[in-house]
């Protein structure tokens, strides 16, 4: 294996696009409002129909920071995403969804927490809102403290991910299928690392759209499942019972908050 040479102290933010102009410049303010200014962000656009690449060109032209790159064909979030992470730069990888938003302090706090405590892999808390900003009053916790089983129930999210690709000496990939790639993507981390570390603190804001690919849970079933019996190769019971677990756990939260 090569070891991954990425530039000390950059961190790597990673953004696919798509046809995401009602937001995504809002979302790019969110980086460049950070409080830590030592970032490149990548961003591949998957071959929008709207105006969303004519925003891009403009932002990429106020900051050089900005990177901007567009797939030949459409492809995909996951071909987007890999794109990206190909071209980064960075001792630090994170993850940004192009109409997601960030805290202006969340590089600067969970790059510290990563530093001061050698931590390899970590995420954040998040909360919800909706496609007008406005807050939809719900935190995203998850445990301090996760391993692969813990994120095998419980996906930490995407856009308050950050890992140190020079610790692993390498950057990682994700495998292209069409949903919960990022998912995926994690539990692949986890073969590298022992934990994954969460900065209890509300850092990212997760935006919730009627046109979401990821809107209707019932529609992932067959991703889990496939993730679970194909990819992660686990036991035919074992898959039974983290594919149920994941459908009834937003039912079950409802329950105890009623």
């Amino acid at each position: 294996m090569n070891k991954y040479h990425g530039i000390p102290n950059l961190v790597s933010i990673i953004m696919p696009s798509y046809n995401c102009s009602d937001y995504i410049e809002e979302t790019i303010n969110s980086v460049l409002a950070q409080t830590y200014v030592s970032w490149e962000l990548i961003i591949v656009d998957d071959c929008s129909s709207d105006d969303t690449l004519e925003i891009l060109k403009k932002v990429q032209d106020k900051d050089n920071r900005i990177i901007v790159h567009q797939l030949e064909v459409n492809s995909g979030a996951a071909v987007a995403r890999n794109k990206a992470i190909e071209k980064a730069q960075g001792e630090y990888i994170a993850f940004l969804d192009s109409d997601d938003l960030w805290s202006p302090n969340k590089l600067e706090l969970q790059i510290n927490f990563m530093k001061n405590n050698n931590y390899i892999f970590t995420c954040t808390f998040y909360d919800k809102i909706n496609e007008n900003g406005a807050s939809l009053n719900n935190i995203i916790s998850y445990k301090f403290k996760a391993d692969y089983n813990d994120v095998l129930k419980n996906c930490p999210g995407n856009s308050t991910v950050i890992y140190n690709a020079t610790a692993i000496e390498e950057k990682k990939y994700i495998t292209p299928i069409k949903k919960r790639n990022d998912y995926l993507m994690w539990l692949n981390l986890m073969k590298k690392v022992d934990y994954l570390y969460c900065l209890e603190e509300v850092l990212s804001s997760h935006r919730i759209r009627e046109n979401s690919l990821s809107k209707n849970k019932f529609s992932l079933v067959k991703y889990h499942w496939r993730i679970y019996r194909k990819l992660e190769k686990i036991g035919l019971i074992r898959s039974f019972y983290l594919t149920f677990y994941w459908i009834l756990k937003p039912i079950i939260k409802k329950i105890k908050l009623t």
